[in-house]
């Protein structure tokens, strides 16, 4: 296997390489594919340690420690919101970082390029090279500032990660998301948002949505492409508005964000920018990669080269 890193200089026996693993991720699919992951390090020879984590704060708490010890490749197992959680810890240390999807939605893997297995991942990332890739920063009404990888929202979708990571949590994937999203939909008022844009020329937009998104990646919610056009290593995020929709404009809209994304329609609002600032009409919460963060009003920015992770080439 010829490899586009010399993972030599940066893996040792004194400072393996860490895979931080979230059990319960993907329903327990991330616990089940670890005895597979563990045997795969073995066979290449590269020197791993594998720690458990149960909550986000342990995990954080598990990376800074290990940065602070030297090591020099840390790894996430799970979904966006595991990564979230390395990443978070890791941003500004320089360490070299890597995801091998194991979640319910793992969209930020696939906006890197990575297949959907956990072990054809870590397949490509030993074969890939280092990337520098943007991530976002919201800070929250009560001041909180937090990155996440993927997406972000207010409205129906903050809503509907409560179901995802409760009710129906152990729901394969993209089912996972649209159940969630259709239940949180029953009795669900629509908010009315005026989304600004500082630093830029971009008018204000003021409108009655189902959501109101700002995504780092083409797609969120395991594979719907709310915001196609959206790269990872651009400088940009892309905010994205949906219009108050009744149910059965909701089920027309999903095989269209399932396959491209590609909608021109008025009901969806698609804006590039540089730094969003979101507005309520009533509380509510924002959520980045599914995890909540905290109330509204929020201002979020894209942060340039956040982080460099393991990535197949770009072609």
């Amino acid at each position: 296997m010829t490899n586009h890193v010399d993972f030599s200089s940066i893996v040792s026996r004194e400072f393996p390489a860490v895979v931080f693993v979230n059990p319960a991720a993907g329903g327990g699919r991330a616990g089940a594919h670890l005895p597979r992951i563990r045997k795969f390090f073995e066979t290449h020879a590269l020197p791993t340690e594998i720690v458990s984590t149960t909550s986000t704060g342990e995990l954080e708490a598990r990376v800074r420690e290990c940065i602070g010890k030297g090591h020099r490749l840390l790894l996430a197992m799970g979904g966006d919101g595991t990564f979230q959680g390395l990443a978070n810890a890791a941003f500004g240390s320089g360490i070299l970082l890597g995801v091998l999807p194991a979640g319910g939605g793992n969209d930020f893997a696939a906006a890197l390029g990575l297949p959907e297995r956990p072990i054809a991942a870590a397949e490509a990332i030993l074969r890939g090279q280092p990337r520098w890739v943007d991530l976002v920063r919201v800070r929250t009404a009560e001041g909180r500032e937090r990155l996440y990888v993927g997406g972000g929202g207010v409205g129906l979708d903050a809503e509907a990660a409560g179901y995802a990571s409760g009710a129906y949590r152990r729901f394969p994937g993209r089912l996972r998301y649209v159940a969630a999203a259709l239940r949180a939909l029953r009795g669900f008022e629509p908010l009315q948002v005026r989304a600004e844009f500082p630093g830029s020329e971009l008018p204000s937009l003021e409108a009655r949505v189902l959501l109101a998104g700002v995504l780092n990646t083409p797609t969120y919610g395991a594979g719907l492409r709310l915001a196609p056009e959206a790269q990872i290593s651009d400088g940009w995020i892309d905010a994205v508005f949906v219009d108050d929709l009744n149910l059965w404009g909701v089920l027309k809209l999903l095989p269209r964000l399932m396959h491209s994304g590609n909608l021109r329609i008025p009901e969806v609002k698609r804006i590039r920018a540089k730094r969003v600032k979101l507005t309520t009409s009533r509380s509510c919460m924002f959520h980045g990669d599914g995890e909540i963060i905290g109330p509204a009003p929020v201002e979020i920015e894209v942060v340039p080269r956040a982080v460099q992770m393991l990535a197949p080439e770009v072609s």
